[in-house]
Parts: structure tokens; sequence; C-alpha cells
């Protein structure tokens, strides 16, 4: 849990700036959340672009979603049930990050399965990233659709919406929205070469061994 909540809010607005300018999530798509303490999360505001985002813009909720916290005419991003369902299935997770990823997304639009069986760090590094199924954006039913996934992956696709990744900080949890992009990307460039070869299912099965299993149910 992230205590220092000045720094919290400047991180925030930092990470929202780095996710835009990699094309993550544009202008006001996306949302950032961190747990201050239990019962406390500072959230990103609805509807605001992200990239002109002040710390002070950013507000408090309880773990029901209740406003605790806000600078005037300010409310909590209508994806917070997805953050909420997050925080409530691992206590291990201090970060959530929603976000866009055009590549990523782009495999469950087209149908295709996440690429884990193609690179050596994938596998290591994150593993299978499940997809989920289809809900509208802004409803509770968005939380639901994540709820048995986030329990044993820490990045989840959100069929023709985008992604959740979670960690223990904002710098992790960015790192592994970072780390399912690129290799999505490199996939994409893949297929528009010829036909991928996936790794010989014993490397697969070697690389897996290497991974840390994912921790901290409540």
């Amino acid at each position: 849990m992230m205590s220092d909540e000045t720094r919290a809010r400047e991180e925030i607005v930092e990470i929202a700036r780095l996710m835009a300018q990699q094309g993550l999530a544009r202008s006001s798509d996306g949302n950032i959340s961190v747990r201050l303490a239990p019962g406390r999360i500072l959230i990103t505001p609805r509807g605001l672009y992200k990239p002109k985002m002040a710390p002070d813009d950013l507000v408090i909720i309880d773990d029901e979603g209740k406003l605790l916290a806000a600078k005037e005419g300010r409310g909590p991003t209508s994806e917070m049930f997805m953050h909420l369902e997050a925080y409530r299935q691992r206590a291990d997770i201090g970060a959530v990050l929603h976000a866009h990823p055009p590549y990523a997304t782009a495999l469950t639009i087209a149908g295709l399965p996440y690429p884990a069986d193609f690179m050596p760090e994938v596998r290591v590094m994150l593993g299978d990233v499940p997809v989920a199924p289809y809900a509208r954006p802004g409803t509770s039913a968005v939380g639901e659709s994540i709820r048995e996934l986030i329990c044993t992956h820490h990045n989840v696709l959100l069929s023709h919406h985008g992604s959740i990744s979670v960690g223990q900080s904002l710098e992790q949890t960015l790192i592994a929205l970072e780390r399912m992009e690129a290799a999505a990307y490199t996939y994409y460039l893949a297929r528009a070469l010829g036909e991928p070869l996936p790794l010989p299912p014993d490397e697969l099965e070697a690389l897996a061994a290497l991974r840390q299993p994912v921790l901290d149910r409540p």
C-alpha cells in the first residue's frame, strides 16, 4: 500500500503522461488507481484529459466506491468497479492500470489468443494473458468479467475494450502493461512477415518453471 498520498498523486500524474506518450491510453481514455490504505483508494477522475491532469484532480473513494475526498466537480472514473474488484480479489495489489493498448486490444477484436508461446521473456515475465468476456464499459459487469482471471494474472485483456494490469506499485504495473503491448506488437510484425513459429514445447515448459507465481488473495 502507498501511504504517502502526495507522492502517490504525483506518480499517478506521471504514469498517465507516460501511458499517453506510448499510445497506451489517449485523450481521456484509461484510468489509474493506487491503494493508499485499507478502505482508501486514490483514483483518476471521470472524463478528464489525462495529459493535462494535475495531482489535485485525483479523487479518493472507499472500497465500495463511495466518494471520500475530491475537488469540486470531480468524481471517480466510471471504470472504478474494475479497480475495486481487483483490490478485493488480491491483497498484494497496490496499483491498477486500465489502458487501451492498440496491438493487444486488436488481438481480442480479431479473435486471436495472446502470443505467450513465441518469446522467452513473455513466458517468464508475463505468462499467459487471458481475455475476459466482453462487458459494457463503465458498468459493474466489467468488474465481474475479470473477477476470477485477475486472481492469477497481472494482465487481463478486456474483449474489444483494452486491458487491466495490476502490481504492487505503479511502476511495476506499468512495466507489466508495457511488456504485454510490446509482445503483441512484435507478434503483429511477425504475422506480417510470415507464419510465426512458437518455441518448442519443452522450452516453453522450462521457461514457465522460471516464472514467479501470482500471490496473495485476501
